[in-house]
């Protein structure tokens, strides 16, 4: 990827993070800090993207204290507290794009652990909102539902032909169908958009 980008003629740096454990959080940022000053000249970003993330399904019934716990890591704590740590590096008038599911807005079986953290997500995207308000930091959150291509989401024939049975436009997501949602929520063309919740789901369980 870092190669990609400097083919483009762009600066690129990529630096490891487990996302499930906040306890390495504060060595990220160290890391970040210095690639920051050495490779782009500045000691701000501007745009924070909370996109870690992995897939359960589980009837609740089954679902086990520590599937619970890593959902809650990653999907919750995780955001929180790396969010967190990143406010004194994100710039004032930077963005936040915090990703949700529609599971946090729809239920099927056995996404009751993943979609309440979700859920949680939107309701802490709120709160950024309000807090960095006078910082000028705007903080949304896209909610897509099934993305095929290689992430987290269990890819079948069958998956992806239920999806697209139940999705209005009648096809199932690839990440590009994401990806611009996002870039648009970092224009300027998306300034007033603050404390919200975009559902890019192409119209799933409406």
């Amino acid at each position: 990827m870092v190669a990609g980008i400097e083919a483009l003629g762009r600066r690129a740096v990529a630096l490891p993070l487990n996302a499930a454990d906040s306890s390495t959080f504060g060595d990220f940022f160290t890391q970040l800090t210095t690639a920051l000053a050495d490779t782009f000249g500045t000691n701000r970003f501007d745009f924070l993207i909370n996109n870690a993330g992995t897939s359960l399904s589980a009837p609740i019934a089954e679902t086990t204290e520590a599937q619970f716990d890593e959902m809650l890591n990653i999907h919750l704590k995780g955001v929180y507290v790396f969010t967190q740590k990143a406010l004194p590096v994100l710039r004032d008038g930077g963005r936040i794009v915090n990703i949700s599911s529609v599971s946090a807005r729809s239920s099927h079986p056995g996404f009751s652990a993943y979609g309440s953290m979700k859920g949680a997500v939107e309701v802490f995207t709120r709160y950024l909102a309000v807090e960095l308000g006078p910082r000028g930091i705007a903080a949304n959150v896209v909610a897509p539902g099934a993305v095929f291509g290689g992430g987290a989401m269990p890819d079948s024939p069958e998956m992806r032909a239920w999806v697209a049975q139940i999705t209005a436009l009648g096809r199932t997501a690839e990440p590009d169908d994401i990806g611009g949602i996002i870039a648009f929520l970092c224009t300027d063309a998306a300034r007033w958009l603050n404390g919200q919740r975009i559902e890019a789901a192409g119209g799933v369980v409406l």
